[in-house]
């Protein structure tokens, strides 16, 4: 799916959702700094909307607006559609003019600011001008901002390389966030993540550790020896989840040892996959 959303149409639902002295207040800002180009009023207004526009929820007709489910997902809230829509209005007057001075405002901004930004860079335009800050928050120790760009967001996934992608992947694991909340996980799996995946896999172990059994769903197509000896380990088991997960990367590897281990070790699991009544969004059922 492609992504962005229009500055008149963030308007028109903000105008419906905030008071109508809110809404001129904004307007009227957003029409000074397109007008006049003033840098200071940018960064201003949007650090000012935290403090004049509240974080209650925001009440939309989802019809004809593609990216609602988006919107929803990410639970977005008054302050944080009137931020977007500023930026938004900001780039698609003068891509050109504004694009540097809003990757300034990130640099400068406190990490509720951040988070918002993070969260719907995708929506964006050109939202391709921004990867460097989104990267950059790959590094970050605040868990919020890590997740913000790394759970249920679209943005890794188009447009984050391999390297950046499994950085990511295995960051969210060791901080042991939910695995399943990461978008379009089988479409970016790759032969790296799952050898990494495997490594990491084998460090934890070695230290009697546990591991979410989720973080093996990328190295289905990609089985090989040591691959294939992780996958006996999972089905042998004494963790249901593992047995699950061992279960799935085997049956959608389409490699023949790993089917017929799969056979042999746990017919029932293999029959629940066959059935459609396990896969990978029920796995911690």
């Amino acid at each position: 799916m492609t992504y962005g959303i229009k500055g008149k149409k963030i308007g028109e639902i903000l105008e419906k959702n905030l008071t109508e002295a809110e809404f001129q207040w904004i307007r009227n800002n957003v029409d000074s700094i397109l007008r006049t180009r003033e840098t200071s009023k940018l960064y201003l207004l949007y650090s000012l909307l935290g403090s004049r526009i509240a974080i209650d929820p925001i009440d939309f007709d989802t019809n004809g607006l593609p990216e609602a489910t988006y919107l929803l997902g990410q639970n977005i809230n008054k302050r944080e559609l009137s931020r977007l829509y500023l930026l938004i209005e900001a780039l698609e007057t003068d891509f050109e003019y504004f694009s540097a001075k809003v990757a300034k405002i990130i640099e400068l901004a406190d990490t509720t600011e951040l988070i918002t930004f993070l969260k719907y860079l995708v929506l964006l335009p050109q939202a391709d001008y921004f990867k460097s800050t989104a990267v950059e928050a790959l590094r970050t120790n605040i868990t919020p901002v890590f997740e913000a760009i790394s759970m249920r967001n679209p943005y890794p996934s188009a447009y984050f390389d391999d390297q950046q992608w499994n950085q990511m992947y295995l960051k969210a694991a060791f901080m042991q966030l939910d695995l399943a909340a990461i978008v379009d996980v089988d479409e970016r799996s790759n032969a790296d993540l799952a050898r990494i995946i495997s490594d990491y896999a084998h460090e934890r172990w070695a230290a009697s550790r546990q591991i979410d059994a989720m973080i093996w769903r990328p190295v289905s197509k990609f089985m090989n020896e040591v691959l294939l000896t992780d996958m006996k380990r999972l089905l042998d088991s004494n963790d249901p989840s593992e047995n699950k997960a061992g279960a799935l990367c085997c049956f959608y590897s389409e490699d023949d040892v790993a089917l017929s281990m799969l056979s042999d070790k746990r017919p029932d699991i293999m029959k629940q996959i066959e059935q459609s009544n396990l896969d990978w969004n029920n796995l911690n059922d």
